[in-house]
């Protein structure tokens, strides 16, 4: 009980056991549409994916699982998606009577300036949005479906119910097997998941930012600031992207008029957050498209909410400690704000850990197969950020490359919690220093 009282196990603890249920159940005969037993990589990639809210399959999500097992999935993405984060908080106090020092810094690291006596209204608040949230989006996607799509009421509920808690998790998981995109000129459909997307991906201590103050942008909180700051600034940065490279795709783009262009590429920016949902092929998306891409999903959406990925935070971190280098200043922030040297190592371990993880699994699959490495490279950062986007290659892979895969699933859920906390609890001071000795840097 000891151990566990502590989040940094705790949490990849239960991570674990919910793929393990989540893989006997995907396990069981009536899990699948014709009644056969799923083979068990296939049900353990499926679990994986579902938990760590990234939306990769190897099998067609509507034809090879039946109801019962859709409605695993959608409750595996849905606890996947905050209910063990929230869990992990709470069972940690309980468990340990109140965190202590170290037991808060390791929470504090995801969840920003969250304190022990925030719990309780961290759980109300995430109970409200979430059932608000996804409530409304369920019930704006199923009278789309039955009004204009012309399907039964029973089938339009379910298909509404499914999308919007896969949007608002993040998981891009589909009840149609081309994803969304017998939507694409739909703005009815395709707006209400965006939002839902970008919501959560905000991140819970954004959320409660923002509940307690408003839009008074000067009461918020430096982690909010940049968040919020950081999201639009990389919508931005997608939705020209995807308009100027993809155009005159003939595709993707190039077929469409000009407001269902406009559509696709804003909801096209929003999906390499880590949603996974796609209006559009994303194999046949130009190079120089996937490369926008792959930036877009290394970085990922906020801290403590759905969404992979190295976070924003992170990323905007980096960029202010560079750019205070390039102008000699001596420390770096934003918004008349500096951060913390821990702040400042602990950006750093995570890109560059999170690099080294993408790097060595690329090598390693692109050397079991003949596939094109901009496609593995795409499918890693995918995978490692929980976005679920891909070029069509994840069923084609061998059965090591998948295990590869679901790993990166699993530590991309997980691991940038673990090794930040690591690094914030750090172990003792050491009561001496070395001897300071500069080297040639660049």
């Amino acid at each position: 009980m000891k151990g566990l009282s502590n989040p940094i196990r705790l949490i990849p603890v239960l991570f674990i056991c919910a793929i393990v249920i989540g893989t006997l159940l995907l396990s069981l005969p009536f899990a699948t549409s014709d009644g056969v037993r799923a083979p068990l990589l296939t049900a353990l990639f499926t679990s994986t994916s579902a938990v760590a809210v990234t939306g990769l399959i190897v099998v067609d999500t509507p034809t090879y699982w039946s109801f019962f097992g859709q409605l695993m999935i959608l409750i595996m993405f849905q606890i996947g998606g905050f209910g063990i984060m929230t869990a992990a908080t709470l069972f940690g106090l309980m468990a340990g009577r109140g965190f202590g020092l170290r037991q808060r810094m390791a929470t504090q690291v995801e969840r920003s300036r969250l304190e022990t006596g925030d719990a309780a209204a961290v759980l109300k608040l995430v109970l409200k949005i979430t059932i608000a949230v996804e409530a409304g989006v369920a019930a704006i996607l199923a009278v789309r479906m039955m009004t204009f799509y012309g399907m039964p009421p029973g089938e339009a509920i379910w298909h509404g119910v499914f999308h919007s808690v896969s949007a608002f998790n993040n998981a891009g998981f589909s009840t149609h097997s081309d994803s969304v995109m017998g939507y694409q000129t739909d703005p009815v459909i395709l707006v209400p998941i965006m939002l839902a997307v970008i919501l959560s991906a905000l991140g819970f201590p954004v959320m409660q930012d923002i509940r307690a103050n408003r839009l008074r942008w000067r009461r918020w909180s430096l982690h909010s600031k940049v968040t919020v700051g950081g999201t639009g600034a990389l919508l931005l940065v997608g939705f020209f992207a995807m308009l100027a490279m993809e155009w005159q795709n003939p595709e993707t783009l190039g077929p469409l008029g000009f407001g269902a262009k406009l559509l696709n590429a804003a909801f096209h920016s929003v999906m390499p957050r880590t949603a996974g949902f796609n209006s559009l092929d994303v194999g046949a998306f130009h190079d120089q498209t996937l490369m926008v891409n792959y930036i877009l999903m290394f970085i990922g959406g906020g801290s403590a909410g759905t969404a992979g990925g190295i976070k924003v935070t992170t990323f905007f971190v980096l960029f202010a400690i560079v750019l205070s280098e390039i102008l000699g200043r001596r420390d770096a922030g934003l918004f008349q704000r500096r951060f913390g040297r821990a702040v400042e190592r602990q950006a750093l371990t995570v890109t560059v850990l999170a690099a080294s993880l993408i790097f060595a699994a690329t090598i390693y699959i692109a050397s079991i197969t003949t596939l094109p490495l901009e496609d593995v490279l795409f499918e890693t950062i995918s995978a490692f950020s929980t976005v679920g986007l891909s070029t069509g290659i994840t069923a084609d892979l061998p059965p090591s490359g998948q295990v590869v895969i679901a790993a990166l699933m699993f530590v991309g859920r997980v691991g940038t919690i673990t090794v930040a906390t690591a690094l914030a609890l750090g172990g003792q001071e050491r009561p001496y220093r070395y001897p300071e000795e500069n080297l040639i840097v660049g």
